[in-house]
């Protein structure tokens, strides 16, 4: 099982709106049943981005792991939201 962390600033609000956009991305291409989504704030999950197969985050990261997250952002706007799907998949294993 694949594992998938999205963090916020709070781990609240835009981290459940960006698991739950990728969470129905992962579901319409028949993948979902192959991850297990995680969400949370930045400051708790940050130190453990090792622990998961992808780590997305809608808020600000260290520069020391910046090349490990993927920005969220884009499933806040909506402009550029597949290229973060994509990005999952890859970092997931599970691209088709």
């Amino acid at each position: 099982m694949k594992t998938l962390m999205v963090v916020c600033g709070s781990g609240i609000a835009t981290s459940t709106l960006a698991e739950g956009k990728i969470r129905d991305y992962l579901q319409s291409q028949g993948v979902l049943d192959q991850v297990k989504t995680y969400k949370g704030n930045v400051a708790e999950y940050i130190n453990k981005i090792d622990d998961y197969d992808a780590f997305v985050s809608t808020t600000v990261v260290p520069d020391n792991v910046k090349d490990k997250v993927i920005s969220g952002v884009p499933l806040l706007t909506g402009v550029g939201q597949d290229k973060v799907f994509e990005q999952v998949l890859n970092k997931l294993d599970l691209g088709k």
